[in-house]
């Protein structure tokens, strides 16, 4: 047997409803404008901390270019130009938000990770951490592989283009701007950096149960497809550069079904177990 309140204490109990929802939003508004403020606190340290290491970094994202241009033409100097009074001020200032982001990356992941723990179950929260560890070491394989194997390529294929005057001929020399030549070092590295992302991604779309491994294994034809756009979208226009953004992206989605088999297995036994 049910009893109905009166109507007259009807409001009172959805104002108690409507103000008992209103705290915890308030706590979790709070708390994520708590975890924003350390996010952007360490961005900012990171970022004023590279600001003064700013110009050695940027000598040594040059030294690729610089070797291929006085080493491997007999030279014995090569300079770069700006354009604009401030232009190489703003590419320091670029350069150390650059890195800047990606030493505070481990600080802002784990605040991330910190606001959804609560919300996940105890074996999400392990099964989330591996993930949370491997794409900053993926990016930063993507980025030491475009530091050591594309940019050579591409300072060697710039070049290629210079010309020596003589009678009759024009001479082509090749003045590259450091705002430029920086942009295109940071489209690369973050290029590749987001490319070698597909183990994570994919691992844990199928670790959800989003997508399985006979889908993948399916969709190779496919993939191969969007990996050779995507590298000739990121690359310079030349076969080598090509294959060097392919071949290893397509790899990383070969171990990517093999992780995802990996997990069904898992899932499987432990699913037997439990019957």
């Amino acid at each position: 047997m049910t009893t109905e309140l009166p109507d007259d204490q009807k409001p009172d109990i959805i104002e108690d409803e409507v103000e008992a929802s209103r705290a915890p939003l308030l706590s979790h508004l709070t708390e994520l404008r708590n975890r924003l403020i350390w996010c952007m606190a360490a961005l900012g340290v990171a970022t004023i901390a590279c600001f003064f290491i700013a110009k050695p970094i940027y000598n040594l994202l040059v030294e690729p270019l610089l070797n291929e241009a006085v080493l491997g033409r007999g030279k014995t100097d090569f300079e770069l130009i700006y354009t604009a009074p401030l232009e190489v001020f703003f590419v320091q200032l670029k350069l150390a938000l650059f890195g800047g982001l990606f030493l505070a990356f481990p600080v802002i992941a784990w605040q991330l990770y910190g606001f959804v723990a609560p919300g996940l179950y105890k074996n999400e929260r392990y099964a989330f951490l591996p993930f949370l560890i491997a794409a900053p070491i993926l990016f930063t394989i993507g980025a030491v592989f475009v530091y050591y194997a594309m940019l050579p390529l591409i300072a060697r294929f710039a070049l290629s283009f210079e010309q020596l005057g003589g009678e009759g001929i024009a001479a082509i020399v090749p003045q590259i701007k450091v705002s430029e030549y920086l942009s295109l070092v940071m489209a690369l590295m973050i290029a590749f950096g987001l490319s070698f992302q597909l183990p994570v991604i994919l691992s844990l779309l199928g670790k959800v149960g989003i997508i399985g491994a006979e889908t993948l294994r399916k969709g190779r034809k496919y993939a191969l497809v969007g990996i050779l756009a995507a590298s000739a979208f990121f690359t310079p226009p030349d076969m080598i550069s090509q294959i060097m953004l392919t071949v290893p992206v397509y790899g990383l989605y070969e171990a990517s079904i093999w992780i995802v088999a990996m997990f069904e297995r898992k899932a499987q036994e432990e699913e037997a177990s439990e019957a």
